[in-house]
């Protein structure tokens, strides 16, 4: 597989960070005559599957768009649902964790999610903090904008302790107070399911970013559509504000 996306990815054209909106697990359920949370089940089938793919693709950092902070406006049953698929996800998939050297990061407001939720991420997070190879970002109770804020206030609170001088702001410092400070920027970021917007994720990390929209909702989001969607990123020219030459 890997040989179908290298050689490698030349180097003006570098991809570190993938950042993946998981989207349309209702609509894909909906088709096929099924409810919701068993469209949320099968997209859950995904995540391993295509973090290994990007693994074995050399990208060493993966953000997955899990839980809006917009997605509280759902049903309560769907909540639930969500937040039971995650535990389950975590408990079950920590060995592969382990076995692969993958880090989990969390980027989000976690004192907002369920107990129990919290505990189960907080558990995985401890056991795979050593992991420095892989990182799988998952972003959840998460909002773009609110990450800002909440690292203004982290920067306020550092200058008010005097351990941080507000002539040394700049992008690169800013970016070490958001969820993401353990990953660089954004390179590139695949949204599934047609639809043509960021939703207020990874706002700051994704300035440059590359956007590839596909038509697939996540469920169907195989290691060969991920193939075919970064051909298309490898296609693009980044000049990062740059005239072309």
């Amino acid at each position: 597989m890997a040989k179908s996306l290298r050689p490698p990815v030349t180097s003006n054209i570098p991809l570190n960070h993938l950042a993946i909106i998981m989207d349309g697990n209702g609509r894909w359920a909906k088709s096929r005559g099924l409810s919701r949370i068993q469209g949320h089940a099968e997209g859950a089938k995904r995540v391993i599957e295509i973090a290994r793919a990007s693994q074995k693709l050399g990208i060493r950092y993966l953000s997955l768009f899990a839980f809006s902070t917009e997605n509280w406006h759902r049903s309560k049953q769907e909540i639930i649902g969500l937040f039971t698929l995650l535990n389950k996800f975590l408990k079950q998939e920590l060995p592969t964790l382990h076995q692969h050297r993958i880090r989990l990061i969390i980027s989000g407001d976690l004192k907002g999610i369920p107990l129990t939720s919290q505990r189960v991420i907080e558990d995985a997070l401890k056991q795979t903090e050593q992991y420095s190879d892989y990182y799988l970002n998952f972003c959840i109770n998460y909002g773009g904008q609110q990450e800002i804020i909440y690292a203004t206030k982290r920067i306020s609170e550092a200058v008010n302790k005097k351990v941080f001088d507000l002539k040394d702001l700049d992008v690169k410092s800013f970016h070490r107070f958001l969820d993401t400070a353990l990953m660089p920027p954004v390179d590139c970021v695949i949204r599934t399911s047609g639809e043509l917007r960021l939703s207020n994720f990874l706002l700051f990390q994704s300035a440059y970013a590359e956007l590839v929209f596909v038509k697939d909702y996540w469920p169907d989001f195989t290691e060969k559509v991920l193939i075919k969607a970064l051909k298309a990123y490898q296609q693009r020219q980044r000049r990062f504000g740059h005239a072309h030459e």
